[in-house]
């Protein structure tokens, strides 16, 4: 079993070079059993990627995007957790809680929130780590105005920064195209 330490290296999307961009886009896709589509990958795009290489290799990658979560009539910045993915060969080795490391230092560095839905076997991981299960309804605000989410519903993980939050209250997340949470 590999016992080493590992630090992610947080990089902007502007300053991905072509090989990079396209090596953490195909580990992602891998890393999802080909079910990441194009667009999960733009979610992940315009922020911040924590990436962790091994002998030039992307191994592990998530992304904190900015979006705005309204909560209680107020628009709140939000770092938003995109495509967190670990190379199954590597699954196991404290990877994902490295890249969680360096995702909260940028959402604590420049947002008022941090949110992320969460697949069912991370869920455990997200609550050691002092994220919160949203317990209250979930939205979007629609073009057509706002619209229950129910599928979100129990998935939704946040960490409050400087904030203090009713986790059984609404919470409704901006649009976009593809799955809005």
């Amino acid at each position: 079993m590999r016992t080493q330490v590992h630090t992610a290296r947080l990089v902007h999307t502007a300053d991905l070079d072509t090989e990079t961009y396209h090596s953490a886009r195909d580990m992602v896709s891998a890393a999802f059993g080909g079910e990441f589509t194009d667009t999960d990958w733009e979610h992940a795009l315009g922020g911040m990627h924590a990436l962790i290489w091994h002998r030039g290799a992307i191994i592990a990658h998530a992304a904190v995007v900015q979006r705005r979560l309204i909560y209680r009539g107020t628009a709140l910045r939000c770092g938003y957790v995109e495509g967190v993915a670990v190379r199954e060969d590597w699954r196991g080795q404290g990877l994902a809680i490295a890249l969680l490391d360096a995702a909260e230092q940028v959402m604590r560095g420049a947002y008022q929130i941090g949110a992320i839905k969460s697949s069912d076997r991370a869920r455990r991981m997200f609550a050691l780590r002092g994220w919160l299960p949203w317990r209250g309804p979930t939205s979007v605000l629609a073009p057509t105005g706002p619209t229950r989410t129910p599928e979100a519903d129990g998935a939704v993980f946040v960490l409050p920064i400087g904030i203090s939050v009713d986790t059984s209250a609404g919470l409704m997340c901006d649009w976009r195209d593809g799955e809005v949470w």
